[in-house]
């Protein structure tokens, strides 16, 4: 049986064991530390995160202003004698006068602005209707001017009286209570009213358009119509006494007020010399005040027949057109002359930097109308370029006034009072189509 390994025989063994290899441990890691067997591959140190370079917001493109025209119309007198209202006698006895304005439809679709002088006053039905020299009209002609599209109406003419104040009132009224939309100036219902500044907004292109007549048909003007009807001329508030050589202050005045609140100012006088295509010395020296005031545009009424258009520079610069009469639009005068009549017809460019008038589709177009006789009743209003001379020898002028009507005078006295300023239905609604004038 072998003895045991006594306790002391191992401890004499293990502890140099046990010393040789702590030694040999160390020296193996002083020479891995070294590099000796190992090759340690240094590590490129990461470089801190770079701070994004912001890149500009690109400026946005400017939408370019969006140019475009408005353009404008004006007929003149709408003079209603009594075989043109009973023209719009219906079989079951109601009146529609919507056929007055059939010749000029075209022109009523394309234009956006739409003037007609309302010569006679619509005093109410109930008084009867009359004709020269106290007119007095039916309603249903206010019915129609607002149907077919006219929506601005000059209302101040020398007949605006002829149903005394009470006759004024009532058209007044019928005019904002049955017809809002219309534009309606010249006459006031309400007397505190009179320095309002009749307004038309177009493409956000504000219009001024004021209308003024010389008087009512008398040298003293009744008191009661003082701040009632535009008066073109001074008078004497005090008596009522007209001063036909003076222009009322007042209307420099309201132009001046117009030019702060509108683009474009638009002055309508009912002024001038009846029958004589001749401008009076008169109007010629207002035209120049009220162009000097700031007015852009003067449209004339009054003289029933034609007279020039030009362009009016003032000293201080101001520049206006002028028509110092478009004659009337429908009559049954006995004048052969009284038969030619004219359109305004305006093109306004709207830019960004403002509003002028563009020359070469601005200017006037001559109208024909034709009356029958036998009775003497409305027939139709042409254009002079489509007039014919078969339609000159069938007018109701030879039978009703002993005259003959040539178309070969029309044209000659178109071309002696327009001249230049005539254009054609082609001019006009060139940038028009077709299918929407003709609806």
């Amino acid at each position: 049986m072998k003895k045991p390994i006594s306790r002391f025989y191992l401890l004499l063994v293990l502890v140099p064991l046990l010393l040789l290899a702590s030694m040999g441990g160390y020296y193996f890691l002083e020479e891995t530390a070294a590099g000796s067997d190992v090759v340690v591959v240094p590590q490129t140190p990461a470089p801190p995160s770079a701070t994004p370079v912001p890149v500009p917001t690109p400026e946005p493109t400017p939408t370019p202003f969006p140019e475009h025209d408005i353009t404008l119309m004006a007929v003149g007198d709408n003079l209603m004698h009594l075989g043109v209202v009973a023209s719009g006698k219906q079989e079951d006895g109601t009146y529609d006068f919507s056929m007055l304005f059939q010749g000029i439809s075209p022109f009523l679709n394309a234009a956006d602005i739409r003037i007609i002088n309302q010569e006679t006053v619509m005093g109410g039905n109930s008084r009867g209707f009359s004709g020269f020299p106290y007119f007095n009209s039916p309603t249903e002609v206010g019915d129609a001017i607002a149907d077919v599209g006219f929506n601005v109406v000059l209302q101040a003419s020398n007949h605006t009286a002829d149903q005394k104040l009470d006759g004024l009132l009532y058209c007044a009224d019928f005019w904002k209570n049955k017809h809002p939309e219309v534009v309606v100036t010249g006459i006031h219902e309400d007397a505190s009213q009179a320095d309002d500044i009749p307004l038309l907004t177009i493409d956000d292109v504000t219009f001024a358009i004021l209308n003024y007549t010389y008087g009512a048909n008398t040298e003293t003007l009744p008191l009661d119509l003082l701040g009632h009807l535009n008066l073109l001329c001074a008078v004497n508030e005090k008596n009522g006494q007209m001063d036909f050589t003076t222009l009322n202050p007042q209307v420099l005045e309201d132009i001046s007020r117009a030019k702060e609140l509108a683009d474009i100012v638009i002055v309508c006088p009912h002024w001038g010399t009846e029958y004589s295509s001749k401008i009076s010395s008169y109007q010629e020296k207002w035209a120049l005040e009220m162009t000097e005031a700031g007015a852009d545009v003067i449209i004339g009424t009054h003289p029933h027949v034609v007279e020039p258009v030009e362009w009016i520079t003032a000293e201080n610069g101001n520049e206006s057109l002028c028509y110092y009469s478009l004659g009337n639009y429908v009559s049954t005068q006995k004048n052969a002359l009284s038969m030619l009549e004219g359109m305004a017809w305006l093109t306004f460019h709207v830019a960004e930097d403002g509003v002028s008038i563009e020359r070469k589709t601005t200017g006037v177009i001559p109208l024909v109308c034709q009356y029958t006789s036998g009775p003497v009743r409305f027939e139709n209003v042409y254009l002079l370029e489509e007039y014919t001379e078969e339609l000159a020898a069938s007018h109701g002028i030879r039978n009703y006034a002993g005259v003959v009507l040539h178309l070969e005078d029309l044209q000659k006295w178109s071309d002696e009072i327009l001249g230049d300023f005539v254009l054609t239905k082609d001019q006009a609604l060139h940038n028009f189509k077709t299918d929407s004038i003709n609806q």
